[in-house]
């Protein structure tokens, strides 16, 4: 019996995720660019639309997890009381960080300093200084990479782990909102936020691992050893789905988390070389004051949306800040379940300050190393990272940037290396994730199904990349595009499921605080009873053997309840010993 339920759950979420993936993939692959240029379109008016609406719900999703932090519920366990975490801190901190940011950070740790230096926000004055506007550029990448994204990530995350680590319930998104709407999870309601989540898991994942095999060819024509073309993308693509498959297949303790804590190592080690390569000096100086620029300005940039600034501040925020808050939500399912399943035996507490300020700090440092570097480069080295129109080459930003520092080649093929890294653990973990909610919540879903979605991913992404080669156009990222595109538009309705799991979250956190206080209460009514009554009857002993000598009495106590009961006791008393006996 329990078995013909679980089926039809399953085929309702199954079933529809899997006609929305190959039809949309279809179509991709057939007509790239007819619908990229039909989602752009689409894409514009959501996000111009509701620009407003996603920075209001970011900075409150910010306001959310430091609410929980320190509020009354940080103290929660998301597990059973006084279980240990389920994984160290330095491997819990490296899984989470891996699947978070790791592939964007390698990509855009350069580009979008330099493009924001090249393109300040509509509004800047006209005669901003250039180390004014290098400043800025580094201030407002610290905003969509900081406090703001992690906090998203927390939202989804935290409602995961509670319900299922402490509560009890299958890993998926339709128990964090049971706090809200109950059995009614069950059903079709229940059902369409899981396909959001396995849907919007899938196409993310794609579209960076194709954009990723793009600058990984990219920096393999850089240094000479092959030209960048479709046959090496889609070599790439079946190389880094191979590795991911073997991830897969070595399970969770063993690949995810041993690729993450490699990678965090060679993140560091590369980072700490292009420190010490590159202008030490400068970069710690400007990493110290862009966060204390970026915090006593968070408040003003996170609520941003430039009204005074008409059409050119609409496209701005849409092209930067509004694009980041949806895609930041598209990934928050994807994220959120991933870390909320290595995350048992955390506190409250211990969850959100290691998902929100560890990371955080380490982007921040990544940033000012990177960034800071190029813009140094550009303010005062050999420049030419910045086009006389204002262009900067994305793909190429980083490999500009390593070619004035020494070992320059070697720098090269270990960020190669370590983007390789960031792909398998993102494709393993996405693909994990992806399993536990197509099987019903298991939290350790079956390998060969879990195989199947990371093949998937790649196959996606390689269909995607071949019809925008079919299609004759130089760029063989069209099909990527409407695919990231329409994750970001996927991101609207999904945003609703957020601040939904905001309201479930915090009604289970209050419900489980006021047991707790009724269960304090009553503690400590039943040891202040026991107290008083040891010293009334030690005062009532005491004023008997003065008046009585060798006589046995009987004394009643009242009862918990209220009620008059006789509990027998005998004292024996005499002048020259007391004796008492119960």
């Amino acid at each position: 019996m329990v078995g013909q339920r679980k089926t039809p759950w399953k085929t309702a979420v199954a079933v529809p995720t899997a006609v929305i993936v190959l039809g949309f993939v279809g179509l991709a692959a057939v007509a790239p660019r007819w619908l990229s240029d039909l989602l752009k379109e689409a894409n514009t008016s959501v996000v111009n639309g509701l620009g407003w609406y996603y920075s209001l719900i970011v900075a409150g999703f910010v306001g959310f997890a430091l609410l929980v932090a320190f509020g009354p519920y940080g103290n929660i366990t998301l597990g059973p009381d006084d279980e240990p975490p389920s994984y160290s801190l330095v491997s819990w901190f490296a899984m989470l960080f891996a699947a978070g940011m790791g592939i964007g950070l390698v990509f855009w740790g350069v580009a979008e300093p330099l493009n924001h230096y090249a393109s300040p926000p509509p509004g800047t004055p006209a005669g901003t200084s250039d180390a004014m506007k290098a400043q800025e550029a580094m201030t407002t990448s610290f905003l969509h990479w900081g406090l703001s994204a992690w906090a998203v990530y927390i939202v989804v995350g935290l409602a995961i782990a509670y319900t299922v680590h402490r509560k009890g319930r299958k890993v998926s998104l339709r128990w964090a909102l049971e706090p809200l709407f109950g059995r009614r999870v069950r059903g079709w309601f229940g059902d369409v936020v899981d396909v959001f989540a396995i849907v919007g898991t899938l196409f993310g994942v794609a579209a960076s691992l194709g954009f990723g095999a793009s600058q990984f060819s990219s920096g393999l024509d850089y240094l000479g050893i092959l030209k960048s073309n479709i046959w090496v993308l889609l070599a790439v693509i079946a190389i880094i789905t191979a590795l991911a498959t073997c991830s897969v297949l070595s399970g969770l303790d063993r690949g995810i988390k041993w690729l993450s804590n490699a990678n965090l190592v060679l993140a560091a080690v590369l980072a700490l070389a292009v420190l010490l390569l590159g202008q030490p000096l400068f970069v710690l100086r400007e990493f110290v004051q862009t966060i204390g620029d970026y915090l006593s300005n968070f408040v003003h940039l996170s609520f941003r949306t430039l009204p005074f600034q008409g059409e050119a501040g609409e496209s701005w925020l849409g092209s930067w800040t509004t694009y980041y808050w949806g895609w930041w939500i598209s990934w928050s399912p994807f994220v959120g379940i991933f870390i909320a399943r290595i995350s048992k035996g955390r506190t409250v507490r211990e969850f959100v300050a290691g998902v929100l300020a560890v990371p955080t700090l380490v982007t921040f440092l990544w940033f000012s190393i990177m960034g800071g570097t190029a813009l140094w480069q550009q303010l005062h080295g050999p420049g030419g990272l910045v086009s006389p129109d204002n262009k900067v080459d994305n793909v190429n930003a980083l490999f500009q940037v390593l070619e004035h520092i020494p070992a320059s080649n070697l720098l090269i093929v270990g960020f190669l290396i370590l983007l390789v890294i960031f792909f398998v653990t993102s494709a393993d973990s996405a693909a994990f994730v992806v399993d536990m909610v197509a099987t019903g919540g298991e939290q350790n879903p079956p390998v060969l199904t879990r195989v199947m979605w990371a093949v998937l991913g790649g196959g996606i992404a390689a269909v995607l990349l071949w019809g925008g080669a079919v299609s004759g156009g130089e760029d063989l990222t069209a099909g990527l595009g409407a695919l990231q595109t329409m994750t970001i538009i996927a991101a609207a309705p999904f945003s609703v499921v957020m601040v939904l799991a905001c309201l479930a979250t915090l009604r289970a956190f209050s419900n489980e605080h006021r047991q707790r206080l009724r269960l304090e209460n009553r503690v400590l009514r039943r040891e202040m009873t026991e107290h008083v009554m040891g010293k009334v009857t030690e005062h009532v002993k005491e004023s008997v053997a003065e008046h009585l000598d060798g006589q046995e009495i009987t004394v009643s106590e009242e009862s918990e309840s209220g009620d008059k009961t006789r509990k027998p006791f005998r004292i024996k008393l005499s002048r020259r010993r007391n004796r008492t006996s119960e």
